[in-house]
Parts: structure tokens; C-alpha cells; sequence
């Protein structure tokens, strides 16, 4: 199979389309982020890409809490319009009709409408270049009760959760397995013994 050979540039696809809410609960901004992601486990820890002249940069600089929150496919004209208007001149929680909400363990609010939400402390900021990397631990998540079935499993499958890939916004797709059911055993199905009475054919 060919393949050209480009430059080196940002084509790692697909990502999240989170929303970014900071500030506080009573004077809340939110921007769209695509480079996040998780790096490491334990303790759980995340982090957000920032260009510096985003309205958004300081106020995650000074106050070292965020929020991300998950997007899905009925907000992407939303999630859209966070990621092209600035804060510094557009109230975009009352414009796309967010309703923020305090979170449990940082000043930064959730946005109702997104499914899961993970509340976010800075560790630790680094200017590379065109972005400000804020790295921070995961001190809690927040998740809509509808898509938790009775054995308290969340099922993201359910919430119809929205990706980014090189400029354009997907549907998440259908279900193709489990982490590890490449390798797991198949259980050995052993055939019940007929039942008195019952007839052999």
C-alpha cells in the first residue's frame, strides 16, 4: 500500500470535542478544546492545550481549575460556536442556552447539558510554543445519572458522544468490543441434562 510523506503537523484524529468551562458558577466562560486527553492513571491526571491569546488562558492561569466536559452529537453547533467566539466579548453560556452548575471539588462550574464532566486542578503549565499545556490532576467526575444502569455502570455508549478529526466533528459509532476481548476466554457452554419426563428426540 503507498503512502505520501507530509511534514510533521497536529494529525492525530480523532480526539475529544470538549467543552472547557472555567471562571465560576455566577461569571462562567466555556471554549471548545480538541487537544486534550488522559496521561496517566494513577493519580488520574489530564490535560488541556491553550493558545495564550484565548479569553480563557488567564483565567485557567490564575485560577488553576477547569472543567471538561463531554460533548455529544445533538451539541455540535454548539460545541462549534465555543471554539470560534471569544469570551472576552460574547456571554456564550446565555447565547447556546448552558446552564452552569457548581461542581464538588473546584470553583470552576459544569455545564448541565454534557453527560460527564470531569472537574480538573492544574499541576502544572508549559508554553511550548503556539499553546499553553496546563497539566492537572482529575479530583472528580460528575455523571448524568440517566446513563448509569442499576449496577452503577456508565454507559457512554448511551450518550451519543461527539469526536473531532482534522477539522470536522463525527458521531461516535457502534460498539465494536471490550478492553481485552481480543484475548479473552470464550466460556465453555455446557448443555443442561434434560429434564424428568422430558422425551429424548
Amino acid at each position: 500500500m503507498a503512502k505520501q510523506f507530509w511534514k510533521g503537523s497536529a494529525l492525530l484524529a480523532p480526539v475529544p470535542a470538549a467543552l472547557v468551562s472555567c471562571g465560576t458558577v455566577d461569571s462562567p466562560n466555556v471554549l471548545t478544546i480538541g487537544w486534550t486527553g488522559i496521561v496517566c492513571t494513577r493519580p488520574a491526571m489530564t490535560y488541556i492545550s491553550v493558545r495564550p491569546e484565548r479569553f480563557s488562558h488567564d483565567i485557567i492561569k490564575n485560577s488553576g481549575e477547569f472543567v471538561i466536559n463531554l460533548t455529544t452529537s445533538a451539541m455540535c453547533r454548539t460545541t462549534d460556536f465555543c471554539g470560534v467566539k471569544s469570551g472576552k466579548d460574547t456571554d456564550k453560556f446565555k447565547v447556546c442556552g448552558l446552564h452552569a452548575a457548581p461542581a464538588h471539588e473546584v470553583s470552576a462550574p459544569l455545564i448541565e447539558e454534557c453527560p460527564v464532566s470531569l472537574e480538573c486542578r492544574v499541576t502544572e503549565s508549559k508554553l511550548l510554543g503556539s499553546h499553553t499545556m496546563f497539566l492537572a490532576e482529575i479530583v472528580g467526575i460528575d455523571a448524568d445519572e440517566r446513563f448509569i444502569d442499576s449496577k452503577g455502570k456508565l454507559n457512554l455508549q448511551q450518550c451519543g458522544l461527539m469526536a473531532y478529526a482534522h477539522g470536522e466533528y463525527f458521531a461516535l459509532g457502534r460498539k465494536l468490543g471490550d478492553f481485552g476481548f481480543s484475548v479473552r476466554k470464550k466460556k465453555k457452554h455446557h448443555p443442561q441434562p434434560p429434564k424428568k419426563g422430558a422425551v429424548k428426540k
